[in-house]
């Protein structure tokens, strides 16, 4: 008889593959718990925003200033966060912004008024890091490895999708049936496990870079951000016929120009621009930028379009909360198959391809509610479409700028992916609350009619996102040159 022929490496070599692998399937699957976690902020809330706004006794409308306070709360820290995680620890950091959030969510619950809530909501927002904090450390305990760094960050972006479906269906199950506090407290519990899971899960990758935060460059970019999302709130309230909101814009606008300069001249800059306008990094952040516009601005709109009563406006499926719930799952399934299958589609056809091809999925998705939106079907099939591309993104951001980065940098690059998509987020959630409240939260003329937006708001929503994404796809299709693989 003949042997069986021997297995090409030696035990030694394959016994340290095995324990080479066993600690990072460990590491994930922690960090999967904290992905639920998430998922379950991001999910949760979303059925139950009509009910949140009539507890709070604000306007549909208004709802849309959750959304742009942490959106830019998060703009805010991610980048101190992502830098701090290279020089103290991935590990500690995300210790940090979880405990933070679980704080943020235990207040919601018990919020009193608006206000509150308002600030509750906003600090919420350290969550935004976890993904990066993640993709960072696997990036480190996998020694750089792209395609397994790839695989990993498809399992927490699914998992992260699973969570957001569980918290929408039971969001929506359990509405009508609990009180709000305690139907609020539930996300707090969640955030709690996960911040215990990460006490006793996850180690420190390696020993940290070390360094000083830029407080020059982080003070420089507070008041920029800072001066530019109070111009887009003063435009809310005021309307885009008022100058002042627009003369605020522009100071913003104008001082990232001080910035750039100091950024420039810092030895351990808070924001790197010589690392982001490397050719493979810029394409990278400009379609999280873009790509922020949908996947985090358009939700808010979504949700209170579907739950809108035809009857009383033209338009809306007047859905309840429990219908909204099932429609978000089979969006939120879609993002799940997206980023479970792109590093399938990447390995078979390369990075950029397929990262192309989630692009023009969710300019695809969002550019199809124009002509089609006046039933369930329609929108089910147009928020699918947008979910496979939009999780192939989620997934293929931070990977993808991990991988074209100098490793003691990693986490501050991932980060920039999440802060550069949260960026374009809250810029587009003010842009689409205008649209949807033309005249401006403060003209209380028609206050009947201004819980309701116009038709024509939601299809400037949809136009936004499909454009936005469509261009995203035209500059990673031409910008990034190679045969598959970002350049360098």
């Amino acid at each position: 008889m003949t042997p069986s022929a021997p297995s090409s490496r030696p035990p030694a070599a394959r016994a340290g593959a095995t324990s080479a692998l066993t600690p990072i399937a460990a590491v994930v699957g922690f960090l999967v718990c904290v992905e639920l976690a998430s998922g379950v902020l991001q999910g949760y809330y979303t059925p139950i925003y009509t009910d949140i706004a009539r507890h709070l006794s604000i306007h549909d409308a208004d709802v849309n200033w959750f959304e742009a306070a942490q959106l830019l709360v998060s703009a805010l820290v991610v980048p101190v966060l992502a830098r701090l995680g290279d020089q103290i620890g991935h590990r500690r950091v995300l210790l940090l912004s979880t405990a933070v959030t679980a704080v943020a969510s235990w207040a919601l619950a018990f919020a009193p008024n608006f206000p509150t809530f308002l600030i509750a909501w906003a600090l919420q927002g350290f969550y935004v890091v976890w993904l990066p904090l993640e993709v960072a450390i696997i990036h480190r305990r996998t020694t750089a490895d792209e395609r397994r760094t790839r695989s990993a960050a498809g399992v927490l972006v699914g998992a992260l999708e699973l969570g957001v479906i569980v918290a929408a269906l039971a969001s929506g199950a359990l509405v009508d049936s609990i009180p709000m506090t305690v139907l609020l407290a539930i996300p707090a519990v969640a955030v709690t496990g996960a911040l215990i899971a990460i006490w006793f899960g996850v180690k420190e990758t390696a020993t940290p870079a070390g360094g000083r935060i830029d407080g020059a460059g982080f003070g420089l970019i507070s008041v920029a951000l800072g001066l530019l999302m109070a111009g887009l709130v003063i435009l809310r309230l005021t309307g885009p016929a008022d100058p002042r909101p627009w003369l605020v814009i522009i100071a913003g606008l104008a001082a990232f120009i001080p910035f750039a300069r100091v950024e420039l001249r810092a030895p351990t800059p808070l924001v790197d621009l010589r690392i982001l306008r490397g050719r493979g990094q810029w394409p990278i952040q400009l379609t999280a930028l873009l790509f922020g516009a949908s996947v985090l601005g358009a939700q808010i709109p979504l949700s209170t379009f579907v739950r809108t009563d035809p009857a009383v406006t033209g338009y809306g499926l007047g859905a309840d909360a429990s219908t909204l719930s099932l429609l978000i799952g089979v969006y939120v399934l879609s993002l799940a198959g997206g980023a479970l299958t792109y590093p399938l589609l990447a390995r078979r056809i390369g990075t950029r391809p397929a990262m192309v091809i989630g692009g023009g999925a969710v300019a695809l998705g969002y550019l199809l509610f124009l002509p089609l939106h006046d039933s369930m079907l329609q929108l089910t099939v147009n928020m699918v479409i947008a979910g496979l591309g939009s999780g192939a993104l989620v997934a293929a951001l931070p990977a993808a700028a991990a991988a074209q980065a100098p490793p003691t940098d990693t986490g501050f690059v991932t980060g920039m992916t999440n802060t550069t998509k949260t960026i374009g987020g809250a810029i587009a959630s003010s842009v689409f609350a205008i649209a949807l409240s033309a005249t401006g939260s403060l003209d209380t003329e028609g206050a009947a009619e201004s819980a309701h937006p116009s038709l024509g708001g939601y299809l400037v929503v949809w136009t936004v996102c499909g454009v936005t994404a469509l261009i995203a796809a035209i500059v990673l299709a031409v910008h990034t040159p190679g045969s598959g693989k970002l350049a360098s």
